[in-house]
Order: structure tokens, then sequence, then C-alpha cells
């Protein structure tokens, strides 16, 4: 499609895609603290608890680009 390969796409759509929507949903847990007015601490740990697990995806693509894996 435009002259790009599956394998193409699917990467575009999995770093850049997954990559917005992850920062999609800090947006949506900073809203989640600011509504029910968490605090300083209280936002810390919605932060901790609900972003932790995009950590791991976000490591992976930086050792890679540290280490140059194709």
């Amino acid at each position: 499609m435009f002259g790009y390969s599956e394998e193409q796409i699917a990467g575009f759509g999995l770093s850049f895609g997954v990559g917005a929507f992850m920062l999609y949903m800090l947006f949506i847990i900073g809203q989640l603290a600011w509504e029910s007015k968490a605090g300083k601490f209280g936002t810390f740990v919605l932060f901790l608890g609900l972003a932790f697990g995009m950590v791991g995806f976000a490591a992976k693509y930086i050792i890679q680009w540290a280490l140059d894996i194709k």
C-alpha cells in the first residue's frame, strides 16, 4: 500500500501508534488525578501504579536504539 510493505506499516504502527496511545493514557491519568483532587502524593501513586507498565515498552526501544539491534 502506497509503496510500503506490511512489515514497514506494522513497525510504524507499533512504534508511533502505540507511543501516541501511551501519551494519551498519561493524559487520562493526569486528568483522573486532577478531577479526584489527589494531591501530590496521590498523583505520584496514580502515575506509578497506572503508568509503570509503559516503562517496559519504552525501555525496549531505548535498549534497541542503544545497542543498535535491527
